[in-house]
């Protein structure tokens, strides 16, 4: 068994678009996978199968219903803002000891390869006194963490491997998934990114992947993550 907490620099990144890819292509390979999402904002029942956790669904296999949805993501808020704020409109909050709780059940009970969707950033607030970071840092999960090429993403990018590397969070792989009409061509943002930080595993994937022309950069992804780990 082997489990990778997924996590961002910031939202609308690409994060649920990298763990269906990975989920759908381990799925090909014949491989046992799942997947979590145990927290989502700007959830709509009625538009469920184009959220995050129906895509998540989608790319297991599984029916996007009601049931599925509660048993992928349990907290589910309708604004789009950050889980505590989300949480305040409709007057709940998010146990933070249930949700480690909830998180080490189901990596135990997996049986294949486990990827663990968080919600927006690093350092997204889930209550008053938590957040993502220490949520990864509870679980102790190695960390793909995915940013853009859009400009100011290396700024972003190392100021989040940098409070990862404070807290002594492994870093699975930093993957780098190419932003729209960015200004910054990608393999010069991913040179200077690895000025910086030159033993970080990277992997890029192109807006070629993104429009279903290739996916061979899912399955070079996949492979780091292997060596990763047997280290």
């Amino acid at each position: 068994m082997s489990a990778y907490f997924v996590t961002a620099t910031g939202t609308d990144i690409g994060k649920t678009f990298v763990t269906a890819g990975l989920v759908r292509h381990l799925r090909t390979a014949g491989k046992s996978v799942a997947a979590l999402k145990p927290i989502v904002s700007g959830f709509d029942m009625t538009e469920a199968a184009l959220s995050d956790p129906g895509v998540l669904l989608q790319a297991l296999g599984e029916p996007v219903t009601p049931q599925s949805i509660a048993k992928l993501s349990p907290w589910r808020f309708e604004a789009p803002l950050s889980p505590d704020m989300a949480a305040a409109r409709e007057n709940r909050t998010i146990d933070f000891a249930e949700l480690v709780k909830f998180c080490r059940n189901e990596i135990t009970a997996s049986a294949g390869t486990l990827f663990l969707e968080g919600v927006g950033g690093v350092m997204v607030p889930l209550d008053e006194r938590h957040t993502v970071l220490d949520w990864m840092s509870e679980l102790g999960l190695p960390v793909i963490l995915v940013t853009g090429s859009y400009l100011g993403t290396i700024s972003h990018t190392l100021t989040a491997l940098e409070v990862l590397r404070r807290r002594g969070i492994a870093i699975a792989s930093l993957v780098i998934n190419e932003s729209p009409q960015s200004a910054a061509p990608l393999s010069e943002t991913i040179e200077s990114i690895k000025r910086f930080a030159p033993d970080c595993p990277i992997t890029m994937l192109s807006r070629m992947v993104q429009t279903g022309l290739s996916e061979k950069e899912f399955a070079d992804l996949l492979w780091m993550l292997e060596q990763h780990a047997f280290r």
